[in-house]
């Protein structure tokens, strides 16, 4: 798995009965810091263990500067060995330069106090998890622009990932995770992933998001009989398919998808759970929407959508902008300011420019300003936007200014998206009904 700054855990799934369980020991253990590649990274927080691995924000100043990364901690296997190490390091080296795929910048061996030797990756620092997003939607539906643009960036690495030949086998809301640098969720933890034709891993997939071939295959490994053949591509997509189905209905499928009555008729109960969301969006995109997840959702895995096809749906053609709520929850290194400045202001030169130079003394407090804009007119007519040096310094600033007030007005922040800032894009953003 990847690295989460927040609470992600590395779960990978387990053949019943039971997981491992980490002995008091192990917490006794936890590093405090990784020496990595000659300097000192100090452990910011644990955000996730599993039973095979546990994975750590660490963060190094011996350059100057602060930088930040995730350390993914490999406990020795049953036998002794480093399989699970070497397993998920080979297909992360292998996979590596797909921008939707997390970035591994290197290995290293950890020995800690008692000469203890341990496996480790070196990842790239992710943000929020489509996990932690359908909890804070409270049993909502998120927006289509969100839902698109995570069904995009899912499939391209989806697209790269098949065609290179491997199958995810994991895939679920806690290992998408957003990208406040680059704008985009990526997939993490490989750790169950094998090269199609060629499975390794008798136990695939996470309850809730299991494919109907690979719940056979598991029951079939759980009694000691083994099937004709492996899991292949599609059940990546049948899992994207309920991770959408999540996303658009804002509520968790697991025993709906154990229900006798979805293992008759899921098209049935699809149709039934957009029916009654529809109210709320578009009608068109709604109904290509549905389709998509309903192509993913075939039990019969031959007649499943492969990534390729997914992607030419007419739903990713429409052009959505995004919610207020939105731009909350994805950082990106800009900052927008809303409720701050009067209209009368801004047509007045020497106020104008004493609120410019005011404005960028306050935002740099946080950090390092790049640009400040403020729109005479619209749109983001009367809008602060601030572009920091990197997300980092955006996430504090969010973070000190939101509910501030300044001229007796209470400040709200949202992140802005980098890519339409650059463009001099200003979405009307619109708040959900």
């Amino acid at each position: 798995m990847a690295c989460s700054s927040g609470t992600s855990p590395v779960g990978t799934a387990q053949p019943p009965p039971q997981l491992p369980v980490a002995s008091p020991s192990a917490e006794a253990m936890k590093p405090v810091l990784f020496e990595i590649f000659g300097e000192m990274w100090k452990v910011q927080a644990r955000l996730g263990q599993g039973g095979s691995a546990s994975v750590y924000r660490v963060s190094s100043v011996s350059t100057g500067r602060a930088s930040s990364a995730a350390v993914k901690e490999f406990q020795a296997d049953a036998q002794g060995g480093d399989y699970g190490y070497l397993k998920e390091r080979a297909v992360l080296e292998e996979i590596q330069g797909h921008k939707n795929i997390v970035t591994l910048y290197g290995v290293f061996t950890h020995h800690n106090p008692l000469g203890i030797a341990t496996r480790c990756l070196l990842l790239e620092l992710l943000d929020v998890s489509v996990s932690e997003l359908l909890v804070r939607a409270s049993n909502q539906g998120h927006s289509m622009w969100l839902i698109q643009h995570c069904a995009r960036d899912v499939l391209e690495a989806l697209c790269f990932l098949h065609r290179e030949g491997y199958v995810h086998a994991d895939l679920k809301p806690r290992n998408i995770l957003w990208s406040s640098d680059d704008e985009c969720f990526k997939l993490i933890d490989f750790g169950l992933s094998f090269k199609e034709g060629h499975q390794d891993v008798k136990y695939i997939q996470t309850d809730g998001y299991r494919a109907p071939e690979a719940e056979l295959q598991n029951s079939l490994a759980q009694a000691g009989l083994e099937g004709d053949s492996g899991c292949t591509t599609a059940v990546d997509m049948w899992s994207l398919g309920i991770i959408l189905l999540e996303m658009f209905s804002g509520i968790k499928l697991k025993e709906t998808v154990k229900s006798q009555e979805w293992k008759d008729n899921s098209a049935a109960i699809v149709d039934h759970i957009f029916s009654s969301n529809s109210a709320v969006y578009p009608a068109i995109p709604v109904y290509h929407l549905r389709d998509l997840i309903k192509s993913m959702l075939h039990n019969n895995p031959s007649r499943r959508s492969t990534a390729e096809a997914a992607l030419i749906n007419p739903f990713f053609s429409i052009p959505f902008a995004p919610h207020i709520e939105d731009l909350v929850l994805l950082p990106t290194p800009v900052l927008r300011l809303l409720n701050v400045i009067d209209d009368c202001h801004l047509h007045n030169d020497d106020e104008y420019e004493e609120i410019i130079e005011d404005m960028r003394e306050e935002c740099q407090k946080y950090g390092s300003v790049i640009s400040l804009l403020i729109p005479k007119e619209n749109p983001g007519k009367g809008q602060v936007f601030v572009e920091y040096a990197n997300a980092g310094d955006s996430k504090e600033a969010q973070r000190l200014l939101t509910g501030r007030t300044f001229d007796g007005k209470f400040v709200v922040a949202t992140f802005y998206p980098l890519s339409a800032y650059k463009r001099g894009y200003l979405y009307q953003t619109v708040q959900k009904l």
